[in-house]
């Protein structure tokens, strides 16, 4: 997922490698605007806290702790129990299709909550550049993307990529202010779960979500992937969010689309 503006609009650009993958931060303003560069190095550190936080890489994470036993949730950071608190939303809101109670390699289930947390995070960050006056931004994580247009400035526009061909473009969607986010198996394969059957899913390439709350859209769209296509009606039910569904059609290069 690509995301541009007017080529004429003044735009900086900043990238780290935070939650293994590259986070990119473009901000459509003038060299001279005071501020934007600590306002992004904030934004960065509060990733690099929150992948700190939840990690389940990190054998010293919160939530790496939590699972094996050595901290308790009453010990843990209050972003770790608003966390719970959203993924058993999520487990509600989604009919179970999104459950952050997972089954590891020995057969346990463990808290992972890393299908919401990205989405969360960047949101959060989102947030933090908001606050400091950062008022045309857009902050890609993974191709979840939180977009804010300043006044005056054109609309961000957003490229949703063919899963089966990653060169090109199966829509661009403008956007002033929200979030994109997109679930699928083009780049990972089949990754996600059905948590009602345990198995892997692939009915659906890709599902990408518009709308207000980049951490709702994320959720979604992973649910929707893990439902197949009999999520299509519940995701077209999702008040202030739309999507756009690609079916695997199976032959080489080929993709179906489906606004929802």
């Amino acid at each position: 997922m690509t995301t541009s503006g007017l080529e004429a609009t003044a735009r900086r650009a900043w990238v780290e490698q935070i939650m293994g993958m590259p986070i990119s931060v473009h901000v459509r303003a003038g060299a001279e605007t005071p501020g934007i560069a600590a306002a992004v190095g904030a934004a960065f550190d509060d990733l690099r806290a929150v992948d700190r936080m939840f990690s389940t890489y990190r054998p010293d994470s919160q939530i790496s702790e939590l699972n094996r036993g050595l901290r308790r949730l009453a010990d843990c950071d209050q972003p770790v129990r608003e966390v719970l608190e959203l993924c058993e939303e999520a487990r509600w809101r989604t009919d179970g299709y999104f459950d952050a109670m997972l089954p590891g390699v020995d057969g346990r289930v463990r808290f992972d909550p890393s299908g919401l947390v990205k989405g969360w995070a960047v949101e959060r960050a989102g947030w933090l550049l908001a606050d400091r006056a950062v008022a045309d931004f857009s902050l890609n994580a993974g191709g979840d993307i939180i977009l804010r247009t300043g006044p005056g400035q054109p609309e961000w526009r957003v490229g949703v990529e063919d899963p089966a061909d990653p060169r090109r473009l199966l829509a661009v969607l403008p956007v002033r202010r929200g979030a994109v986010a997109t679930s699928g198996t083009g780049r990972r394969g089949a990754h996600i779960l059905d948590p009602h059957t345990g198995r892997p899913v692939n009915a659906l390439a890709s599902v990408t979500v518009i709308g207000p709350s980049l951490t709702w859209a994320d959720v979604y769209a992973t649910a929707a992937i893990a439902g197949g296509s009999r999520s299509l009606s519940w995701l077209r039910r999702q008040t202030g969010y739309r999507a756009i569904a690609v079916d695997d059609t199976g032959e080489t290069g080929s993709s179906t689309l489906v606004h929802l």
